[in-house]
């Protein structure tokens, strides 16, 4: 953490503060995220079915607009479209704590997800240009105050919910809102290059950029793998343990990764590899994290099935999960690899003034994969049941990460990949 504060300071105030607000924004939206369902099921009583159409809306309207929003970044600027990107949420989030009506929630939602597609492209694309030399040691930074925020957004929500669910969403709100008044303050303008084409024909030349293209197919896996922590590793790690509880301790051991080695890690890859060696590495660490659990598949649990135990019994049943904990670590690692490297690599790939368009784009692709690699895991799994093979979700997760591996390879060979501007 030491070196992660002396490197802060290196940059300039704006990045700084854009530093900053990634930790608001994360504090804010963890604050209330991870309690949503259980309010939406047990104080409004909807069923599952709809919960998850709820919560699947935001995602689903945040991750299909980003490209969106880093358009509107690249046309009129990166500040307002922050600014309204956290003003919107601030209204998003306040209206969790009023609306018990389905409409009323699902208009909740989409305004969530939509001020997520307008300041995540905005805030990354704005660092992109303040930080220019130092890119690469700021998109890593960038990296670490999210992680922050997330790991003490659900303790604070926690706290607070306590209270009652609605002081929980007022003040995911009221972070939200002191973002937005400290944009307006302390973020400077930074004018939009002017635009020699239409948004239409900016968004063709992404399209059929063929070098973009294959970054993305082999990059995009990254994040198909990491969201196995939200899907794959807390199923496996309660039906190894029977105590749903364990889940937490999956979340500390990659939070405190990244907050430990994101810096000390990306500094020693900058100093010993090109970045397209890093990002393969990091890729290969993201599929082997699986190896253990592919060794381990065909143990099962003797529990009767997961019950909240609390945080003693998920203490006590760390030896089971073992194999589950080390998957984490190992996928933390290679995402903290491989990540600052990528998101500096994509605006190269672009003009100058497309570089909101082109981060906008890659998250929404990466989104959209995500998605589907979801979908696969879960079919795969099921399948795996069916035939009594347990490895095989985790044989097709660890082939996904090593053919991204090879991607990278391939690209490397016939030099698709471009310069570091540090634009």
């Amino acid at each position: 953490m030491l070196s992660a504060i002396r490197s802060v300071r290196s940059l300039s105030r704006t990045a700084q503060l854009l530093l900053l607000n990634q930790f608001g924004v994360n504090l804010g939206f963890y604050l209330l995220i991870p309690y949503l369902a259980t309010h939406l099921r047990e104080t409004l009583h909807l069923s599952t079915a709809v919960i998850g159409a709820v919560i699947g809306a935001r995602t689903l309207s945040q991750q299909g607009l980003t490209l969106f929003g880093g358009s509107a970044a690249d046309r009129l600027g990166c500040r307002p479209v922050i600014i309204a990107g956290c003003a919107l949420r601030t209204v998003g989030f306040a209206a969790f704590a009023f609306l018990d009506s389905l409409p009323g929630l699902f208009a909740a939602t989409l305004l969530t997800g939509v001020a997520g597609a307008m300041f995540s492209p905005a805030a990354r694309a704005y660092l992109a240009h303040e930080s220019g030399d130092q890119r690469l040691r700021a998109f890593a930074l960038l990296n670490v105050a999210g992680e922050a925020g997330t790991l003490l957004g659900p303790l604070l929500g926690g706290v607070l919910l306590g209270v009652a669910f609605p002081v929980v969403a007022i003040t995911a709100a009221a972070v939200f809102a002191l973002l937005t008044m400290a944009q307006l303050v302390a973020l400077p303008a930074r004018p939009p290059r002017p635009a020699v084409q239409s948004v239409l024909m900016d968004w063709r030349e992404l399209c059929v950029d063929r070098r973009f293209l294959l970054f993305v197919c082999a990059t995009s896996g990254m994040f198909v793998l990491y969201n196995q922590l939200y899907l794959a590793l807390p199923l496996e790690a309660s039906r190894l343990s029977g105590v749903a509880s364990t889940v937490a301790l999956l979340f500390v051991a990659s939070t405190l990764v990244t907050l430990g080695l994101q810096v000390r890690v990306t500094n020693w890859c900058r100093r010993h590899w090109e970045p397209t060696t890093a990002i393969g590495v990091g890729l290969a660490l993201c599929g082997l994290a699986f190896v253990p659990l592919a060794v381990t598949g065909s143990v099962q649990s003797t529990a009767a099935g997961p019950h909240d135990g609390g945080m003693a019994a998920a203490l006590l049943s760390l030896p089971a999960i073992f194999p589950v904990v080390v998957a984490t670590i190992v996928l933390t690692l290679g995402v903290v690899v491989a990540q600052p490297f990528v998101l500096d690599l994509v605006p190269a790939f672009g003009r100058s003034g497309l570089t909101g368009t082109y981060l906008g784009g890659y998250a929404m692709a990466a989104g959209i994969v995500a998605t589907i690699g979801n979908i696969a895991v879960g079919c795969v799994a099921d399948l795996g049941i069916r035939l009594d093979m347990p490895w095989l979700p985790w044989l097709l997760l660890i082939g996904h990460g090593l053919a991204g591996t090879v991607l990278i390879g391939v690209a490397r060979a016939h030099a698709t990949f471009p310069a570091r501007d540090g634009s």
